[in-house]
């Protein structure tokens, strides 16, 4: 091995070995690149530039070869899927191709040569729907200025600073450019800046009403802004805009279940595969779908279904596992090893089907090879998020720091005085869903889901539009007046209507990461209640680290990580307990397992309801539950899941040095 090269080198001479491939000088376009590999194994561009060099000398095996080895390093790298494409194309096998050209334009949609090619093989095959959905994608890319073409590429591949710096001096040069102004939103999508995002598509649809690409990117960033009644009024109209259209179908059927309107959501479902039975996304969808509302055998067929089709669908086995109750066979389980395994298998799907392969080797009593699997799919989930520890560290601290006594006693008085919240907070998988569901079965109580409703109030608190500047909240909940905190309040029941199907006086929120936000919670709803869901330490933090989110809880894919989350937690809610004593009843998970009416009758009488029968028969309920534990509260309690972390006990180290003894031992 030679002595590493430094960046700058491997940019001039990546630059060299392309000027010798545009120039058709494939033999020293070739020697450059092995030059490069020798200093720097792991270069992608080398590594691609390679397999180019090679195709176009008609190496096709060696051309092969390298793209293994990229593939191996980058699974996701479109480019290396369209070359792969293409040798399979040269080679005459053109199923192999497609499936490769695919692969190439799932990763990266902005390919335009794979997009013209898979369209003019599919119309040689006589398959006329993807032929001409793959000719539409052409045409689209084809009429791009190369500016936003290497714009939309640049964006697939990750490369998102360089996009950014692309499109804004596009934008300079040519005003409201339509397709330009989409394109930034994306990018804003991606550094979270949802309202900059909003403001350019909600412009987008102003001055061009009939791009319907804008319109549905729209829909997209009023989900993520919590806007929900307002995406899927969106999303019904550009359903109209273009009747039938398979993708905006399944978007409208998807801002439905969003908003609790199942039975329109489960028609749209059913009607897509009737027509499309063998698309994986749809049958994971309906899948996901059918759990919610109970339908479990369904929904086990569904996700079958779904990996039948695609035998590589991660997500599709997550799914049966994450049922909780599914158990894999050793055909399943075998299949599930040899896709994670396999180079060709895409990063989302491989950590999917190693939190699958966790559970699946844990409920047969496996737990050393279990748990490499958990951690395996961790870390390859916490590379993809490159999550900081001391990002939340520092927001729970501002708020033990500046949502003092004092602050709270400002706003005595005002709020809006509505008693109809019942808040649960904790962290994930401390048996929030099962006080849900207990609530949920009193007459006067209804359970609703997640709301994102906080955590947009203090979003837009915040006012921080960049990842990496200092929060302007909770400092500037000193900045409020009393109207301002009594808006918020009327707001927030407002705004919260649309989940409330059932006429009850009372309705839960039960997003557990509120508890960041208990300060604010108590100046807008001064009347709410407030139920702390906590479980002890070790149990509740390796249930969350063997746990895949469907997204957020960034801080679970690591037992460090999520133990310092926990540690912070508790001192946040000591704080609370402090400036706002009396106001947030603690349960314990074990207790409600060890002695459930006892627990049940503190819970009401906390709520001020009278005692019901039916809580303590919650199993019974048939509402729709959305988070992961929704099997398991359809059943009775069972005391075997308490401290099923101590199978793994071994290999918690990490876990407990970050926690600490006292905090270990809860």
């Amino acid at each position: 091995m030679l002595a590493e090269a430094s960046p700058e080198t491997i940019d001039v001479m990546l630059r060299e070995a392309r000027a010798h491939l545009q120039n058709a000088r494939l033999s020293d376009a070739e020697a450059v690149c092995q030059r490069i590999l020798k200093t720097a194994a792991d270069s992608i561009d080398a590594m691609y530039t390679l397999a180019v060099a090679q195709r176009m000398q008609r190496q096709v095996p060696a051309a092969l070869k390298t793209l293994d080895s990229l593939i191996a390093i980058d699974a996701s790298y479109g480019r290396a899927w369209q070359e792969r494409g293409h040798c399979f194309r040269d080679s005459g096998l053109h199923e192999q191709a497609i499936a490769a050209y695919q692969r190439a334009v799932t990763h990266n949609g902005a390919l335009v040569a794979s997009w013209r090619i898979l369209s003019e093989m599919h119309d040689s095959a006589g398959r006329e729907g993807p032929a001409n959905f793959a000719h539409a994608q052409y045409a689209h890319l084809s009429a791009l200025p190369p500016e936003l073409l290497s714009v939309a590429s640049f964006i697939q591949e990750g490369r998102i600073y360089k996009a950014e710096q692309l499109c804004r001096a596009f934008l300079q040069r040519n005003g409201h450019h339509v397709e330009a102004m989409r394109l930034l939103a994306d990018i804003g999508m991606k550094f979270n800046a949802y309202d900059e995002a909003e403001f350019l598509l909600e412009s987008c649809k102003v001055l061009a009403p009939d791009n319907v690409s804008a319109h549905f990117d729209y829909v997209k960033v009023l989900r993520k802004r919590q806007k929900f009644e307002l995406a899927l009024s969106e999303a019904s109209e550009l359903r109209e805009k273009e009747p039938g259209n398979p993708e905006f179908e399944m978007l409208y059927a998807n801002e439905n279940l969003a908003v609790g309107n199942f039975d329109e959501a489960m028609l749209i479902y059913e009607a897509l595969l009737s027509s499309m039975p063998n698309n994986p996304g749809i049958n994971l969808t309906y899948g996901h779908a059918l759990k919610t509302v109970g339908r479990q055998d369904d929904a086990i067929s569904a996700y079958r279904r779904a990996y039948q089709v695609r035998p590589d669908c991660g997500d599709a086995y997550w799914s049966l596992a994450n049922l909780k109750t599914y158990r894999f066979d050793d055909s399943e389980i075998a299949q599930m090893q040899a896709r994670q395994a396999s180079a060709m298998t895409a990063l989302e799907d491989r950590y999917h089907l190693c939190f699958a392969l966790g559970k699946a080797l844990e409920d047969r009593g496996d737990y050393g090879a279990s748990f490499e699997y958990y951690e395996l799919g961790n870390r390859l989930k916490r590379e993809e998020l490159k999550y900081n520890p001391a990002r939340l560290t520092n927001e729970m601290r501002l708020q033990r720091e500046l949502v003092s006594t004092d602050l709270l006693n400002r706003f005595s008085g005002a709020g809006c005085p509505a008693p109809d919240p019942i808040f649960i907070v904790g962290l994930p998988r401390a048996g929030s869903t099962l006080l849900e569901q207990i609530l949920a079965s009193h007459s006067q109580v209804e359970g609703t889901m997640e709301l994102p409703n906080i955590f947009a109030l203090a979003f837009r608190l915040d006012r921080r539009r960049v990842v990496g500047e200092e929060p302007e909240y909770p400092g500037s909940l000193a900045d409020l007046t009393h109207e301002d905190v009594t808006r918020f309040g009327e707001e927030f029941i407002r705004d919260t209507q649309i989940y409330r199907k059932g006429g009850t006086p009372f309705f839960i929120d039960k997003m557990p990461n509120n508890f960041r936000h208990i300060g604010l919670i108590h100046m807008i709803l001064p009347n709410a209640k407030i139920i702390d869901a906590r479980r002890g330490a070790m149990g509740c933090c390796f249930s969350g680290f063997k746990q895949l989110f469907a997204e957020g809880q960034e801080f679970t894919y690591g037992l460090r990580e999520i133990g310092q989350y926990y540690s912070d937690y508790v001192r946040l809610m000591d704080h609370w307990d402090t400036v706002l004593p009396g106001k947030i009843l603690r349960v314990r998970y074990e207790d409600v397992v060890a002695d459930l009416e006892t627990q049940v009758r503190r819970l009401l009488d906390h709520c001020g309801l009278p005692f019901e029968e039916a809580c303590l028969n919650f199993h019974q309920n048939e509402r729709a539950v959305r988070t992961a534990s929704s099997e398991q509260v359809r059943q009775p309690i069972f005391k075997s899941g308490v401290d099923q972390w101590e199978n793994f006990s071994s290999y918690l180290d990490p876990l407990r040095d970050v926690l600490g003894p006292e905090l270990a031992a809860t």
